[in-house]
Order: structure tokens, then C-alpha cells, then sequence
């Protein structure tokens, strides 16, 4: 929910959460230990809170009354606004206790639960957002729900006891009109879901390729030129959406000029923005204004993830003038470098280490709860730390008014364009005393919840950057995390990948599609890097476990069924959402992962399947592409081939020219291995069969086998296209004279 930015007063100790409440744990508060860091800021509410599960639900039964579900997350600002007015709040508490059974849930723990609750406060209310309040009949069908609502009666918005008091009432004295209407909303939430199957048993049609372009159009008519991004306030950084626009601007097409331009207005934009922290780097959730000034200061691992791979993916495009790769450079490498120091947990098992969730937008200063107020500085605090010759060309270059932009405490750094080298060097100079004089501000909270799914994108992206920046220690970092996920989230010999952990410890519902996809696409992206066919087995493993699990008499589905109550809610149908949210919808991260590791294994199967999931891409490529980025670019890369290329040869300058040059290509859909040459002969070893890659040698993953080096051992690349090969080739200027030929 977009709210205007106040300084709204809380209790907060930054070590322990970004809201604690006034309150001790109750008798009555089952939350207490609850390891989500969310459910525990409620622990000590009057609010008899309880986690989602059978037993709450089975408590509304035995008392005959609704449930009343609250969901967000750590992180939201809001979410702490509305639990500080209600659910600190005695009275409230009582009225909630006697007539309903509370349920809190943390939407990044359980976003099954949030997916279809959410939809559901759409369709009741108009408008979605966190927190979010949801009245349930007991066995989990929704009857009326809303977002945010105040202590007290607001224009247009009733207080929350207003609405405790009306949905009682309701349900004492028209229990059946209530059960009825839940009925129906729950039987058209089922056809919605219908309306979105995916049958992965029948052939797919062809993708039609003028889709792509049509859609590069709608984008256009979209855009915001002069601010970059798309729509009006508030704006998202839309990093799906990009991807697709650098790989449609790699190919040869009548659209690839506009989709390059649209690209580059928008990373400018926001790297030359307040949503980019300009000292630490790493990017804010939002923007509550249209032109990035001022963020909604929640810093998210998916966000950061995504945007670090889609600017490392501008530098492989080589940029614009408008903003060149060098400049993509300095974002990417500062945002993963915030990614490491700020949410990177302390090493496990074999130096392996994961990513912690977020951090608050909040930070407490004299112990109330100020939103952003570490990151806001005033021309005051810059002149004592700066000297007013400097504070005053900083004021200036970033934008820091005579009054605050988001509160007392003052502006974000802004400077909304590209620096001269005059001011530049005036910024890397001050940026040290700035940096360390925040440092010493007090710091917003982090959520340390592992999302399995989350560290799959960071993989992904801190392997390719490593890459592309030529930075080993990103690659290292990659490959502790992908460790991490091994050892703690995929159960192996249960075939099972588990969403969250905690403290290095694994619990609760098994992931969801998009988890799987974002870990196999993670490891996938390391084997490219890495040459190690070890993350080819494992993502191998993910995908045939997530085959099992997700495809349901034939169609997909985003979980697994987790909970009998969200299977009602949505008409008792598996519920697939097509449409890309903050992160890739699970259905197209699938299939993008479907694609890579059909090239990669010769699978014809796994190749369908991906065709069959792009088969959600026609309706809504032209009508809402805005949401639907992932498959865009999935159809871009299976348009291209895709293109398999294998490096095989002995280690050395030689082959890493070559294996580098590949990994540095923007080719959209290339799909890279590298062995050491000393490959299988055979028409078996050709065939790719599905499974084969069981083991950590080379030749584990199928496109290499059958791939030797040359006669006197120098390493060659083979690209191919469902296997068959061209001639190799054994330089940097062939290969990329091919992959530029061969683009389409």
C-alpha cells in the first residue's frame, strides 16, 4: 500500500527487529517462538496472535467464529504503523480476542498464502498492499478484506474496530449472505485459476515472433521518457521488464534501438537517483515519486539481486552514451559489494553463507521509529562535516533542499543526473567522511531470514558479475551461498527444497515453484561460470523434484498444496500466477530454467515443457507486458536458439580468453559449459539422455560430451542449436563473428 512518508512513533531496538512492541509475550501470544522475525515483533501484542496452520483454523471451528489473517512483512513500514495504533492497543485487542481468532503471517515465509489472499483483497476491495487484513470463514474461504486501516475513522476509511464491530455483526446476523458471497469468490478465483493453466502435456504452439516486438511497443507507449521507468508514482524498479529489453536490444530487430534506449533511460535513471543509495550502493524498495527522489528506503535481497544481474547484463550490451557500461560498472560493483557487507550472515559449514532477507525502512533516533532516517542528510549536517566550501557543491549536486524532503531529519542524496568530472572527483572525496559519519547514525533493522529462492537470483547474479567484472570474490561468494542452499535448504535424499532457514537451520513449508527455479537457475549460472558440472547435477536434481511436485495431472502449479485453507480459497484449483511481481512469476522463471537446461542436456522433453509454459505469453505479451517480463525475455532467448556453447580444452589463458568472451556476450538465450576437452565418443555420448549428469566431471552435462579439443590440445568452442554443432572454432574475434551472425 503507497502512504504518504511520516515519521510515525514506535518502540524499536535495532538488534531485535524493526518494531518491538510495548508489550510482553502473553500467555495467549503463540509467537513468541515463532523464528520469523516478523511473527516475533507481535509476540508481546494483547493481540492473541497465532501462525498460520490447521490448529488456528481448527480454533475458529470449535468457537464458531472468523478468522481475521494479517499479513506483511519485517521490513514494511506500514505494517509496524498499523501494529502500533491496533494491535498495541488494549481495547482493540479485546474486541479482536473475543470475537475472532487472529493469524498473523509473514508474506515472505508463506507468499502461497499472501498470492491468494492477496488476490482475494483485490477482488473485495479495489486495492492490495501490506499490511493487509483479511477476514476468513473458518475452513479459510475470504469474505472481506482491506489494507491498512487507521485507529480512527479517516475520509473514505473506517477505524479498524469499526471494522472488527461490522464484520461481527455481519457474521451473527447474515451468516449465510457472508458464507455465500465467500462461496462465490472462492469459485471465481478457481476460473481465474483455470484461465491460467498451463498443460504441459500437449505439444506447443509456435511462438510467434512478432509478439516481441509488438510488445517493445506497448512498452514505449508506457514509458516515462523524462524520468525514466514506467507509469506515474509510484514507481518500481522494473527488473524483469529490463531484462527483457537488453536481450530484445541484442538482436537484429526493426525494435532493438527503442528496447536498448527505453533500457538505458531507465538504469540511468535510477542509478542517478535517490532509489540508488549513492554512498553504500544497493537499491531502495520503491519510489513514492515519479522521478526517484524519494525512495521508500526498505532495501530487499530480490530487488538488489535482480538489479545487480540486469546492469551487469547492460555492461555485456555495451551501454549507451546516454549512460555507458562504465558508469553500469561502478552500480554494479557497489551494490554487490552492499549485498555482501550488509546482508551477508556469518560463515557455516565450509565457509558456506547465505543472504539475509532485507533491511527495515525505519531506523529509531532517541527511541521513536523514523522512517529513512539514516539515510537523510540536511545542508546543516553536510557543512559540519564538510566545510561549507564543499557541503555547498554537495547541497547543490545532490539536491538537499532547505527542507526536508521526506521529514525533519532531511533529504536523500539525489543527483539525478550524471556528474561532471569536476564534481565527480568533489564525490569520491567526500564519500569516505559521509559514509563513516552515517555509520555512526543508528541503522535500520535486518530481517536474517534465508529465503532459498532470493539467494537462487543472488547466485545467479554475484557468478555473472564476478564474470563480467572480472571480480573472483563475487564468484566465491557465489558459489559459498549456492554451498549454503545445498547443505541447508535441498533435502537430497528427500527429493525437497525448503523455502526459509533460520540460523542455519531449515524449517517450515517445502519452497515453492519460483524457490526451485531460482536456485536452478542460480546453479546454472554457476556451472557456466564455474566450469563445475557439480552445480549441473544439483540443478538438474531441483528441476526433476520440482517436475514431480509442481505438475499436477499435467498442469503447473506454484506450490505443492501447503495448506487445505489456501486450496479453498482459490476454488480448490492449483493456482498458477503468470504475471511477474516483485520478483519473476515462478511460472516463467521455469520456464526460463526449462530452456537453459534443455540446451544443456539435449532434452527435447524439458524443451517442450518450456514451449508450453511461453503459451501464457500471447495474451498478455501486447496487453500488460509490464508484468509479464520474464516470459518476454524466456521467448527472446528460445527465439535465439537458444544457443548452446561448449569450451572444451586444457585450463589456461587460451580457454579462458574464449570461455570469457562468451560470458561477457550479451547473446540472448547463450547457454555456455566448459570441460577440458577430453570428451566421450560415441553416439551415446551425443544423446544427451536425461540424467546423465550425475557426477562432478566435465563430462556430466551432455553438451560436452563428444567435444574434444583440437589435434594438438588447443581448446576450441562448439556452438550449437538443439545440439548440432557448427564447426568449432578456436579464437575470440570467430566466436564472436558467429554469435553476432547467428543472432535472430
Amino acid at each position: 500500500m503507497t502512504k504518504p512518508l511520516t515519521a510515525m512513533q514506535a518502540e524499536q531496538t535495532p538488534d531485535s527487529g524493526p518494531y518491538v512492541p510495548a508489550a510482553q509475550p502473553g500467555a495467549f501470544n503463540a509467537l513468541g517462538e515463532e523464528p520469523s522475525a516478523y511473527l516475533r515483533q507481535h509476540a508481546g501484542n494483547p493481540v492473541h496472535w497465532q501462525p498460520f496452520g490447521d490448529q488456528a483454523f481448527a480454533d475458529a471451528v470449535a468457537r464458531d467464529v472468523p478468522v481475521f489473517l494479517s499479513i506483511g512483512y519485517a521490513a514494511c513500514h506500514w505494517c509496524h504503523v498499523m501494529a502500533h495504533e491496533s494491535f498495541e492497543d488494549q481495547a482493540t485487542a479485546d474486541y479482536l480476542n473475543a470475537h475472532f481468532v487472529a493469524v498473523k503471517v509473514d508474506r515472505e515465509e508463506r507468499p502461497d498464502v499472501d498470492a491468494v489472499y492477496m488476490a482475494a483483497t483485490q477482488a473485495i476491495s479495489g486495492e492490495g498492499g501490506w499490511p493487509m487484513s483479511v477476514f476468513l470463514t473458518p475452513d479459510g474461504l475470504a469474505f472481506h478484506a482491506g489494507t491498512y486501516f487507521p485507529p480512527r475513522p479517516m475520509p473514505g476509511r473506517p477505524s479498524f474496530l469499526q471494522v472488527l464491530e461490522a464484520v461481527h455483526d455481519a457474521w451473527e446476523e447474515r451468516r449465510d449472505a457472508v458464507e455465500q458471497n465467500a462461496r462465490s469468490l472462492a469459485q471465481n478465483m478457481g476460473r481465474s485459476q483455470l484461465s491460467a493453466a498451463v498443460d504441459l502435456s500437449a505439444p506447443p504452439e509456435l511462438l510467434d515472433a512478432g509478439l516481441l516486438p509488438a510488445a517493445v511497443q506497448s512498452l514505449a507507449s508506457s514509458e516515462d521518457p523524462d524520468a525514466g521507468g514506467f507509469g506515474t508514482a509510484p514507481k518500481f524498479p522494473p527488473s524483469a521488464v529490463l531484462e527483457f529489453l537488453i536481450r530484445h536490444a541484442a538482436v537484429p530487430a526493426e525494435t532493438a534501438g527503442i528496447a536498448r534506449d527505453m533500457a538505458g533511460r531507465t538504469l540511468a535513471a535510477m542509478a542517478r537517483s535517490a532509489l540508488f543509495d549513492q554512498l553504500d550502493g544497493g537499491f531502495a524498495r520503491y519510489s513514492v515519486t515519479r522521478d526517484w527522489s524519494v525512495p521508500h528506503f526498505e532495501k530487499m535481497l530480490y530487488d538488489n539481486a535482480q538489479l545487480l544481474r540486469v546492469y551487469v547484463h547492460w555492461i555485456r550490451l555495451g551501454g549507451t552514451a546516454g549512460f555507458p557500461a562504465e558508469e553500469a560498472a561502478d552500480v554494479a560493483e557497489r551494490t554487490a559489494e552492499w549485498m555482501l557487507a550488509s546482508l551477508g550472515l556469518p560463515q557455516g559449514v565450509d565457509k558456506a553463507t547465505a543472504l539475509a532477507s532485507s533491511l527495515d525502512a525505519d531506523s529509531v533516533v532517541n527511541g521513536e521509529h523514523h522512517e529513512g532516517a539514516t539515510y537523510l542528510w540536511t545542508a546543516g549536517d553536510l557543512e559540519q562535516l564538510l566545510g561549507p566550501d564543499d557541503a555547498a557543491t554537495v547541497v547543490r549536486i545532490m539536491n538537499v533542499g532547505a527542507v526536508g524532503t521526506v521529514s525533519e531529519f532531511g533529504s536523500p542524496l539525489h543527483p539525478a543526473r550524471a556528474l561532471d568530472s569536476e564534481e565527480a572527483a568533489l564525490w569520491d572525496k567526500v564519500r569516505t567522511p559521509l559514509r563513516k559519519a552515517r555509520a555512526d547514525r543508528p541503522q535500520p533493522a535486518r530481517d536474517d531470514k534465508v529465503v532459498a529462492g532470493w539467494n537462487g537470483l543472488a547466485v545467479a547474479a554475484l557468478a555473472e558479475a564476478g564474470a563480467v567484472l572480472d571480480r573472483p570474490a563475487l564468484v566465491g561468494a557465489a558459489v559459498r551461498i549456492a554451498g549454503y542452499l545445498e547443505q541447508v535448504h535441498w533435502r537430497a535424499d528427500e527429493g525437497e527444497l525448503v523455502r526459509v532457514s533460520h540460523a542455519g537451520t531449515a524449517r517450515g513449508i517445502g519452497g515453492l515453484l519460483e524457490d526451485y527455479a531460482f536456485c536452478a537457475e542460480g546453479f546454472l549460472a554457476l556451472l557456466s561460470v564455474t566450469g563445475d558440472a557439480h552445480w549441473y547435477g544439483l540443478a538438474e536434481s531441483l528441476i526433476s523434484a520440482a517436475c514431480e511436485k509442481f505438475i499436477v495431472d499435467g498442469e503447473l502449479a506454484d506450490s505443492a498444496g501447503e495448506s487445505d485453507q489456501v486450496f479453498n480459497a482459490q476454488g480448490r484449483r492449483p493456482g498458477l500466477d503468470p504475471f511477474d511481481n516483485a520478483t519473476p512469476s515462478g511460472a516463467a522463471a521455469f520456464a526460463g530454467v526449462l530452456l537453459s537446461y534443455s540446451a544443456l542436456s539435449g532434452s527435447v522433453e524439458h524443451r517442450i515443457m518450456a514451449g508450453n509454459i511461453l503459451s501464457l505469453l500471447p495474451p498478455i505479451a501486447v496487453q500488460a507486458p509490464r508484468v509479464a517480463g520474464w516470459l518476454l525475455a524466456t521467448a527472446q532467448a528460445a527465439l535465439a536458439g537458444p544457443v548452446e556453447a561448449a569450451v572444451v580444452g586444457p585450463s589456461g589463458p587460451a580457454r579462458d580468453a574464449l570461455h570469457g568472451a562468451l560470458l561477457r556476450s550479451p547473446s540472448p538465450g547463450l547457454v555456455v559449459a566448459v570441460g577440458d576437452g577430453a570428451a566421450l565418443g560415441g553416439d551415446a555420448a551425443l544423446a544427451g539422455d536425461v540424467g546423465a549428469g550425475a557426477g562432478d566431471s566435465a563430462e556430466a552435462v551432455p553438451l560436452l560430451r563428444g567435444r574434444a579439443a583440437g589435434p594438438d590440445g588447443a581448446p576450441l568452442v562448439y556452438l550449437c542449436r538443439d545440439m548440432v554443432c557448427e564447426r568449432p572454432v578456436a579464437s575470440v574475434p570467430e566466436v564472436l563473428e558467429r554469435l553476432g551472425s547467428g543472432a535472430r
